[in-house]
């Protein structure tokens, strides 16, 4: 771990921009110097300054206290999709695995179907069609993300499952569902791990982007992808879009970086050249 944080600079850079982004979100209701929702149209398109570092709105709403408000929603979505979509890959990927035959075939077919429509279109239908809430919008990036988890853990449960030390558990009299979660799932989710943290970034794109289209969080929300929308009717004050846009950009970044870090750490041959 230390020779991975001294030599690979992209994790280094990766880890500083999720953590600075992490304690933004933890501290947001402290920090914040304004109310996000709070409307001055006295003080509407005011470029940043003293009084609005990022300045303010079409409604006169200070920016950073968006900014900072908006990362609880944009990141804390990012976790869920990932957390909620690797789970049900795991569960599902794994169980075609190590049952094989017939049931993994009809299981996998399913996986491919969903995997046949493009991510955001599929979920810009979903969402479209439960219509715009938060929920809604998390639940239309779990359908379209899981087969990716449970496809990867599917063939890490087979490679897993033909070693000896699975057959040695099973010969001393371990049950099926010791052998999983004792021998085959421990050894599975490394791979699993590296796709969670790049996605991770890929579930905020994503996030942003349903939002800009208005399938995310309604109104007035304050979210990042929201927030790049209402900028994009005011390209002229370029603040009210440039900073939200930079929140999605250095946390997505630094998920894929942190990412490559951890799949240079987990695979053997990359790790004998940090």
């Amino acid at each position: 771990m230390w020779r991975l944080v001294k030599n690979n600079k992209l994790f280094v850079t990766g880890a500083a921009l999720c953590s600075f982004w992490l304690v933004i979100m933890l501290l947001a209701p402290i920090i914040r110097p304004y109310d996000p929702l709070a409307q001055n149209l006295a003080e509407r398109f005011a470029p940043p300054g003293a009084a609005h570092i990022f300045g303010t709105d079409s409604l006169g709403r200070d920016i950073l206290s968006r900014v900072i408000a908006g990362s609880r929603i944009s990141i804390g979505a990012g976790l869920l999709t990932i957390v909620f979509a690797s789970a049900l890959g795991i569960i599902y990927g794994g169980a075609a695995g190590y049952a094989g035959g017939i049931l993994d075939e009809s299981m996998m077919r399913v996986s491919e179907l969903v995997q046949s429509f493009p991510t955001i279109i599929l979920a810009m239908v979903i969402a479209a069609a439960l219509g715009p809430s938060l929920l809604h919008t998390l639940l239309a990036m779990v359908i379209v993300w899981w087969p990716n988890y449970a496809r990867l853990m599917r063939s890490m449960v087979i490679q897993v499952k033909s070693n000896e030390y699975v057959e040695a558990a099973k010969s001393l009299g371990a049950g099926s569902f010791r052998v999983f979660f004792k021998e085959i799932l421990p050894n599975s989710v490394g791979g699993i791990i590296v796709l969670a943290t790049v996605d991770f970034g890929n579930a905020i794109l994503l996030f942003a982007g349903l939002s800009f289209l208005g399938l995310g969080s309604p109104p007035p929300a304050p979210e990042w992808g929201a927030m790049v929308s209402d900028g994009a009717n005011y390209l002229t004050y370029w603040w009210i879009a440039a900073f939200p846009g930079l929140g999605i950009l250095t946390m997505s970044m630094g998920a894929n970086f942190i990412g490559d870090g951890a799949r240079d750490f987990l695979d053997p041959k990359l790790r004998k050249e940090l």
